[in-house]
């Protein structure tokens, strides 16, 4: 048996659940959000008292990961529609920049010209002093993916440690040739 599937979700009371079939709906105070469900027989949900319970059907051996996945999802969803989630990111350069023109979030980070991230509908993005982004959003996949996108624009390189990188990483620095050895190996 999964052992995060067999949890319930404890719902809040500023939650309404609505179940459709593999469609789950929950209404929060941050919005509303759906998650279509795997097609499984392994699984079935069970909504009752301020709990929502995924349950196996039989023991078959693809049964526990489902249910671990099904109930992750809909976790997830809560989090989402109640506090959502956050990603921050930092810019590292002389001379690297961003900001948020419209729909866009431009970014100079050492190439001749600006390059351009597109803002999906659903994340919001806030630009600090030029150098730190903030994601939010309901979707963690949507967050995770974004961050993971902008980061991709210039990603931290291990010698000077420029570039885009999230919040909380360390970046794992190198030594240069210059400061290996003596010139000329004498």
């Amino acid at each position: 048996m999964s052992r995060i599937g067999k949890r319930p979700i404890q719902i809040p009371s500023n939650v309404k659940v609505t179940i459709s079939g593999r469609v789950v709906t929950m209404q929060g105070p941050l919005g509303s959000m759906s998650v279509t469900l795997p097609d499984t027989p392994l699984v079935e949900l069970k909504l009752a008292e301020g709990a929502l319970a995924v349950n196996r059907r039989g023991e078959a051996a693809d049964g526990s990961r489902q249910q671990g996945l099904v109930r992750a999802l809909l976790q997830n969803q809560l989090v989402g529609v109640v506090a959502g989630y956050k990603q921050e990111l930092d810019i590292v350069g002389v001379g690297y920049k961003a900001e948020v023109k419209g729909d866009d979030l431009i970014l100079s980070v050492g190439y001749a010209y600006p390059k351009v991230y597109q803002i999906p509908t659903g994340l919001k993005v806030l630009v600090e002093k030029n150098t730190r982004i903030f994601l939010s959003s309901m979707d963690k996949w949507m967050i995770g993916q974004a961050a993971a996108e902008i980061r991709k624009v210039r990603p931290p390189e291990p010698y000077q440690g420029k570039g885009i990188r999230y919040f909380d990483e360390k970046i794992k620095r190198k030594v240069g040739k210059a400061a290996v050895g003596t010139a000329g190996g004498k």
